[in-house]
């Protein structure tokens, strides 16, 4: 393995990270309308089951309120069951086709409950991140036993490694800062 494929993976693999964190911070409610709380849910229709967003438009109609227009509107009752039995405790209501969900007021303990979960989720993010580091470092250590490398030169590319690795948990650090305010924001 090159000192460039080391340096290129690793940073590949602190990029995944970080949009694994953005995916998983997406689906979590913070009490204003996002068509991303609804997007993931499976929906049991054709013999199998599909994400919603592939059988609906999803949109916020207002800050409180989403609206899914099914494509297929046979498909009405089955988005409102995978709505009903999701997880995120949502009543759905029809009207003309078109499927209403209004998002109540998170209270102030679900609200730091959903807090301890941001904040776990950006540190196992910081772990998996510090984990590419110590990987790429071994790496290195490896190429320069080897005597491919020089000792100046992993030296300067563990510096390098350890830039990036700063540069991306910061990254992680304002994400986690951002969505613990979305939460702490009333109303």
């Amino acid at each position: 393995m090159s000192l460039q494929t080391i340096l290129k993976e690793a940073g590949e693999h602190m990029q995944k990270a970080i949009e694994a964190l953005k995916a998983d911070l997406i689906k979590l409610r913070t009490g204003r309308a996002h068509p991303s709380l609804l997007e993931h849910i499976k929906v049991a229709c054709y013999g199998g089951e599909m994400p919603l967003a592939q059988l609906a438009n999803i949109h916020a109609s207002d800050a409180k309120t989403l609206a899914i227009t099914p494509w297929d509107k046979a498909l009405v009752e089955a988005i409102e069951k995978a709505i009903m039995t999701s997880d995120l405790g949502l009543n759905p209501t029809t009207a003309g086709g078109v499927i209403r969900v209004s998002l109540p007021p998170l209270t102030e303990e679900r609200r730091h409950d959903i807090i301890r979960l941001v904040k776990e989720m950006g540190e196992k993010t910081r772990v998996n991140i510090r984990n590419v580091r110590r990987d790429a470092n071994h790496h290195l250590k490896n190429l320069e036993k080897e005597k491919q490398l020089s000792e100046d030169e992993e030296h300067r590319s563990e510096n390098d490694i350890q830039k990036l690795t700063d540069k991306i948990i910061k990254e992680v650090d304002v994400m986690v800062e951002k969505k613990e305010q979305e939460l702490l924001e009333i109303g």
